[in-house]
């Protein structure tokens, strides 16, 4: 099944504008109930896990799409968009990547499993400082 040039460009839109302003309902809504994220820097999640643990970690996201992408197979429905990802982390520090997310899609257009593939190398030891002390407490490394 094929989805219109539209749809994906809807797809796409929405779930950036989601991401950018940390708005988790937005976001879940693009999933199917059972979505799962799977990360570089957090590992596999449900969606309705990763969403609010990503958008803690986060002060400020401006994100540039660069490109939009989708299969032209008869597989499943999958889209790939690129885009820079000018990331604050909630502590104040820098930590922006560009990323390629590919999203596999259920026959009603919602995403089944998001992978999101970055070089985490630049940006790791910033997120790891935030996340060492979360409410006073450490925590271990994920």
């Amino acid at each position: 099944m094929g989805l219109s040039q539209s749809t994906v460009a809807d797809l796409v839109d929405s779930y950036l504008r989601a991401l950018s302003s940390g708005d988790v309902p937005a976001v879940l809504s693009l999933f199917a109930p059972d979505g799962m994220v799977h990360s570089p820097l957090y590992g596999e999640l449900p969606a309705h896990e990763f969403y609010p643990v990503l958008f803690s970690d986060t002060a400020r996201s401006v994100l540039t799409l660069r490109r939009t992408l989708q299969n032209i197979d008869a597989g499943e429905p999958t889209v790939a968009f690129w885009f820079d990802f000018a990331w604050t982390l909630a502590d104040g520090t820098p930590a922006p990547f560009t990323v390629i997310d590919v999203a596999e899609l259920d026959p009603d257009g919602r995403i089944t499993r998001l992978h999101i593939v970055y070089d985490t190398h630049p940006i790791r030891a910033a997120w790891e400082n935030q996340r060492l002390t979360v409410d006073g407490a450490p925590t271990p490394p994920e």
